[in-house]
């Protein structure tokens, strides 16, 4: 089923509760359709402040929030101190291609994001979760995990580069997720990108995840014709990473 549009073709938010039963009372989801970064970080910033203030109330309040989002086209540069030197393309050429450049206070370094993956931005406090930031990272890697193996695509961790590969013969494991997150007195922002359907040819301007030499692929790569779209597996992670969380409490 298609997102519903505003009148300037944009994706509208739409609000649904995750699946489960725990979910109805502790953790929602809200689909912001495609939308600019800097927008999305303002939202995750309206989450957060929500859940924080939260905290204070004697009543059963929401755990969390899973914001999806599918990004126009832009390069996010960490604060790492090498991220920079990572964007391989100038300025200009990104300009020319339609491709914003933005910094972001999340872990990791430099990646891109656009239209035909799948970004989930989980607001969540860990302490409610019974999670530490290690055990989450690896939460977040299963669900994308899980989700991969119910389309017939085998997925693993990679020791020491943190995210979803994807295993090939006679070849290094190429990337199909990304994992970035910030935590602030354990409210997690930020997350996790799987690319469906994205443009491969936008990573050949930077350094992914500044891993050199290692190859990024996507959902539609790894599949034989027709290749599932954003709609069809944004709910199947959302599932499987509520599940998950479900399990925590």
């Amino acid at each position: 089923m298609p997102r519903p549009t505003d009148n300037q073709g944009q994706s509208t938010p739409t609000v649904t509760p995750a699946p489960g039963p725990f979910v109805q009372a502790h953790l929602t989801t809200r689909n912001l359709g495609r939308i600019n970064y800097t927008d999305a970080l303002a939202q995750q910033e309206l989450e957060y402040a929500r859940i924080l203030a939260a905290r204070e109330t004697p009543t059963p309040h929401t755990l969390g929030t899973i914001l999806i989002v599918e990004h126009q086209p832009v390069i996010t540069v960490s604060q790492r101190p090498n991220a920079q030197s990572h964007l391989l393309a100038s300025r200009e050429s990104l300009a020319h291609l339609g491709i914003d450049v933005q910094p972001t206070d999340r872990g990791g370094d430099i990646t891109y994001h656009g239209p035909g993956q799948i970004v989930l931005y989980p607001i969540i406090d860990l302490n409610a979760f019974n999670l530490r930031l290690h055990d989450y990272m690896r939460l977040l890697e299963q669900a994308i995990i899980d989700t991969l193996e119910q389309f017939h695509i085998p997925a693993q961790r990679e020791q020491g580069a943190t995210g979803v590969w994807v295993p090939r013969p006679n070849q290094p494991p190429a990337k199909v997720a990304a994992l970035g997150v910030r935590v602030r007195r354990w409210i997690t922002t930020h997350g996790l990108a799987l690319n469906v359907a994205v443009n491969l040819k936008h990573f050949d301007l930077i350094v992914p995840c500044g891993l050199t030499g290692r190859e990024v692929t996507s959902m539609d790569k790894l599949l034989p014709p027709p290749p599932p779209t954003f709609d069809q597996v944004h709910p199947i992670l959302v599932n499987n990473l509520a599940a998950a969380l479900a399990q925590r409490l």
